[in-house]
C-alpha cells in the first residue's frame, strides 16, 4: 500500500495533501501559522476531522518531535547527529529509521523487520513523498513520521 504526500508551494506554513495509491485524497495537514516550533494538524479529507499531530519539543539540542494521534502521545521522534546517513531515534514501537546520503530514501525497521519504506521524490516543486507500507495500521504513524522528518530537515536548515 502506498501514500503521497505533496507540500504546497505556495503556503505560510507548512502544508500537504495526502492521496492513496489510486490518486484519491486521503487526509490534508497544515502546520500553525503563528507557532513557537513546528505543530502541524493532520485532518481526514472526506470528514475534516483531525486525527493526528506532529509538535516539535523545544529546548533540544536536535530537532524533536512528538507523535500525538487523537490526542494521545504515542510516541517521539527525533533527529540523531551522524556523519553520513541521516538517522531518527523513534520512541514508538521499538522502530528505527535510517536515511541515505542525499536524505532521499528511509527505511522504518522493527528490529530487522521492515515496516516501511519512505522516498522524496526528486524534481518536484515542493517536497514529494511516497510511504510503501506493508500494514494498514501503519499508515497514519507512517504519515506523522513522514512530517516529523521533513519538519526536522527544515529545522536543521537542510
Amino acid at each position: 500500500m502506498k501514500l503521497l504526500i505533496k507540500q504546497r508551494v505556495f503556503s505560510w506554513t507548512d502544508t500537504y495533501d495526502v492521496y492513496d495509491e489510486n490518486g484519491t485524497p486521503e487526509y490534508f495537514v497544515k502546520g500553525e501559522f503563528l507557532s513557537i516550533g513546528h505543530k502541524i494538524h493532520i485532518y481526514r479529507h472526506d470528514t475534516g476531522e483531525e486525527v493526528g499531530m506532529v509538535r516539535e519539543k523545544l529546548m533540544t539540542v536536535m530537532p524533536r518531535f512528538e507523535l500525538i494521534v487523537e490526542g494521545r502521545t504515542l510516541g517521539s521522534i527525533q533527529k540523531r547527529f551522524s556523519l553520513f546517513k541521516p538517522k531518527y531515534e523513534i520512541d514508538y514501537n521499538d522502530w528505527r529509521v535510517e536515511g541515505d546520503f542525499l536524505e532521499w530514501d528511509y527505511d522504518v525497521r522493527q528490529e530487522c523487520c521492515p515496516i516501511m519504506h519512505i522516498r522524496k521524490e526528486p524534481f518536484h516543486w515542493g517536497d514529494t513523498y511516497v510511504i510503501d507500507y506493508a500494514c494498514r495500521d501503519d499508515e497514519l504513524i507512517g504519515l506523522l513520521t513522514v512530517i516529523a522528518i521533513d519538519a526536522a530537515n527544515c529545522s536543521d536548515g537542510n
